[in-house]
């Protein structure tokens, strides 16, 4: 049986939130990606990022420190439900993975296709969270 679709229109993506254990590391990383802080909330303990080109990140700063930098959703052995990863849509993978390699901030999967339309490549931040950069592929950017 169908469901009913609902009556609200879904117009954009606006933004995902990346809890983070250290401010001043994570804003370091983040900037170094070109993202740039437009916002504080500090009853929130979060700020909004925003890159050159419009695209929007909360981080979130009361993550516990863990060890190693763990990813509680992808790295234990029982796979809990949750958010694993932002994707970014980047113009030259090729550049983006010449700069990480300059930078030594280490490549954890990819870059590689995943199905028709994109090539992809993922590290992580400092905390452990996973960040998936993609290329879209000529003819496939839907």
């Amino acid at each position: 049986m169908s469901q009913p679709s609902s009556p609200v229109r879904i117009l954009a993506y606006d933004h995902i939130g990346i809890r983070v254990s250290d401010r001043d590391r994570a804003m370091s990383f983040y900037q170094s990606l070109g993202f740039i802080e437009r916002a504080r909330f500090p009853l929130h303990e979060a700020n909004e990022m925003l890159s050159p080109d419009g695209v929007r990140i909360n981080l979130i700063f009361n993550g516990a420190r863990v060890p190693g930098a763990r990813n509680a959703l992808l790295d234990a052995p029982v796979k809990l439900p949750g958010m694993t990863h932002p994707a970014f849509v980047v113009a030259d993978l090729a550049a983006l993975q010449a700069w990480l390699t300059e930078r030594a901030i280490p490549i954890t999967e990819g870059p590689h296709p995943i199905g028709p339309r994109r090539i992809a490549l993922f590290i992580r931040d400092p905390d452990g969270n996973v960040l998936e950069f993609n290329q879209l592929m000529e003819g496939n950017t839907q």
